[in-house]
């Protein structure tokens, strides 16, 4: 028969195992989330790097994408659990399906925050090509047709009443690819990632016309999920949409004033340094991109409706859907309606 000191020990040592096998660490789901190294993705940098994914049993993994359309293709086949990016015609093709579904916002272009920087070459900016108005009979490099600079683009011509046909379209895939084509003269002007632009602009390599948001805010990015990962999955998705609403708070804290204006705080300069850590760029650079987020999480639903109107009228959307299945009302919270 065994002592009680050894039944005590016994004990004891069972403990520490099951304390070892049931702590968060040892129970942490790896969620893989598909972005691009965009200051405005700061709420899940500070989701991780303050723990928040942690303590929801979550460990973090980001997979930096230099596009928006190949996480949506990563989305679906498996690759990344989350998608974070810029709404595109690839996307809305994909949701149409019934393959994605769009669980939460993420960024807004907005008046106050540079998300887009609309660059001309210094050739064309001094032939007279200085502001949005002059846009009509020129070339405009932009990463693919359907992408959200084309997408942002279309919206000024609406709002300044010339017709986004005047412009001659140059789908050059990638950033580098824009910004080459505009400080080498082979595209007249372009609209880049503000971080993206700032060296160039600092260098004089090509003139500044101004910024998207300050002339047409819009629900710029999303956050989305496979279908399957939605329906399958419901209980991880809420753990890792509480992390990032703490996230978000904390950017909006460092950023955002009430007044929906940017600003400073006691915590804005680590917050910098937190987020240069990820994207890296220079916290200069970094701070001449930081992106508005809705502070409380709410998706402009009427905007991203509108938005797949207009891709289904272009042709860039196909099939018949109902364009609100695109969004999982289980997980969204809609902004009010203006």
């Amino acid at each position: 028969m065994k002592s009680n000191n050894g039944i005590a020990c016994a004990a004891a040592a069972f403990l520490v195992v099951m304390a070892i096998v049931l702590s968060p660490q040892a129970a942490a789901e790896t969620i893989k989330i598909g972005i691009i190294k965009l200051a405005g993705n700061g709420p899940l940098y500070i989701a991780k790097e303050k723990g928040y994914f942690a303590a929801e049993g979550l460990t973090a993994e980001f997979v930096f994408f230099t596009g928006a359309e190949p996480i949506s293709s990563a989305v679906l086949s498996g690759d990344v659990d989350v998608g974070a990016t810029g709404l595109t015609a690839a996307f809305y093709n994909l949701a149409g399906q019934g393959s994605l579904r769009l669980i939460a916002p993420n960024i807004n272009d907005a008046a106050g925050f540079p998300l887009f920087a609309t660059v001309v070459s210094n050739k064309a900016y001094a032939a007279g090509l200085k502001s949005y108005r002059d846009l009509p009979g020129h070339s405009m490099a932009i990463a693919t047709l359907g992408s959200t600079t084309h997408y942002a683009l279309v919206l000024i011509a609406q709002k300044l009443g010339f017709d986004p046909a005047s412009i001659r379209m140059l789908p050059l895939q990638s950033t580098p690819n824009i910004i080459s084509a505009v400080t080498g003269g082979q595209a007249e002007s372009g609209i880049v990632a503000a971080t993206s632009a700032a060296p160039s602009l600092q260098r004089d390599d090509m003139k500044l016309i101004g910024f998207t948001g300050d002339v047409v805010p819009w629900q710029t990015g999303v956050m989305f999920v496979a279908t399957r990962t939605a329906n399958d999955r419901r209980e991880m998705i809420q753990r890792y949409l509480r992390a990032v609403g703490k996230g978000r708070r904390d950017y909006a804290a460092a950023f955002i004033g009430a007044d929906g204006k940017p600003t400073e705080s006691s915590t804005t300069s680590d917050t910098l340094g937190l987020i240069s850590k990820y994207v890296e760029q220079p916290v200069q650079q970094v701070k001449q991109g930081i992106s508005y987020v809705d502070p409380d999480g709410r998706l402009d639903v009427q905007d991203v409706l509108s938005q797949i109107a207009w891709y289904k009228s272009q042709g860039m959307v196909k099939g018949e859907f109902e364009p609100k299945t695109v969004i999982d009302m289980r997980y969204v919270v809609p902004l009010p309606a203006k």
